[in-house]
């Protein structure tokens, strides 16, 4: 019996990259016995040729390729969100447009999930070769922070290349948050998974839209997600502060009596007074982060906002 694969690839400005990347899929499908394709293109308000270049591959492989066009950039959360909840897949697989993760993985991830042992079948880089060191340096750094202060295991190097059961792929879609972190969801939801090693491939054409900033600014979004631990920084630097505020306290009474020596000095009062007010605005930092998370999902705004899609979808 023939399995349908899904195959959600997220776009912004990729129309470099999408017509080489399905072409490479093709030839690697010809190794898949008895399973048929269908690709599912989200195109995240991208301001180049990409929707263009969609809709012509549509009309190339009108059986195979589908497309998803949202109203603005809603990122690529709102995008990997958006093809799982289209993707009709028996098995369902998450790739980027720019070739970073290697068709040529995909007969052994299928080989792999056919045996039922696993319902993931993720993908990792060993190495970060072709990245700017200091991009490296703090996701490795991101890992062991996250990993030691969540309750999620997120593996060092894990893509969100990964091939995907239909009952985990519906796990998944009962999340409905509106802050996503997709690396870590795929771990809170469980199952059994099994990753793939490969070393790190550069992308074949264009640019990553990826900053060193909007990458930090993700991050501090999956530590937030999935620990509370920043919370109780914060109330520790509270507590520390009120210690040793005290214990000065104490220490500038006593040397006063027993000295006389009065407390004089403005400039380490101001010093004291700007350093605890730093601190205050920290842990004030802290938990307005969260408020906010938390207040955006009260909104209850929906993650995306299609404005086109192919007429396919609406047939089904």
């Amino acid at each position: 019996m023939a399995h349908l694969l899904s195959i959600v690839v997220p776009c912004y400005n990729e129309e470099k990259t999408v017509e080489t990347f399905y072409s490479e899929v093709m030839k690697v499908k010809k190794q898949l016995d008895l399973v048929e394709f269908e690709f599912i293109f989200i195109n995240d308000g991208s301001t180049d040729n990409t929707l263009k270049k969609l809709k012509a591959l549509e009309l190339k492989d009108p059986k195979q390729v589908k497309f998803l066009s949202f109203s603005r950039n809603f990122g690529k959360e709102a995008a990997l969100y958006a093809g799982l909840n289209y993707a009709k897949g028996d098995y369902i697989t998450v790739m980027d447009a720019d070739l970073q993760d290697p068709p040529s993985l995909l007969p052994e991830m299928f080989s792999l999930i056919q045996e039922g042992t696993y319902d993931c079948i993720g993908t990792r880089r060993i190495s970060r070769e072709g990245e700017p060191k200091i991009r490296s340096f703090f996701a490795k750094k991101f890992y062991k922070i996250i990993n030691k202060i969540s309750d999620v295991n997120i593996v060092d190097g894990a893509r969100d290349f990964r091939l995907m059961t239909r009952q985990m792929v519906d796990a998944i879609l009962e999340l409905k948050e509106y802050n996503r972190f997709s690396k870590g969801l795929f771990s809170w939801v469980g199952f059994e998974t099994y990753y793939l090693e490969y070393e790190n491939i550069e992308r074949k054409s264009g640019q990553s839209s990826w900053s060193f900033w909007q990458l930090f600014v993700y991050s501090l979004d999956g530590i937030i997600a999935f620990s509370e631990f920043p919370l109780v920084i914060s109330a520790f630097i509270g507590i520390i502060s009120f210690v040793v505020s005290i214990i000065a306290l104490l220490f500038f009474f006593v040397r006063a009596a027993i000295f006389g020596d009065p407390t004089t000095g403005w400039p380490s009062l101001v010093c004291i007074i700007l350093a605890l007010g730093g601190l205050q605005l920290f842990c004030l930092g802290i938990v307005g982060q969260y408020l906010g998370k938390t207040f955006l999902e009260t909104k209850r705004r929906p993650i995306y906002i299609l404005k086109d899609k192919s007429d396919s979808f609406n047939q089904e």
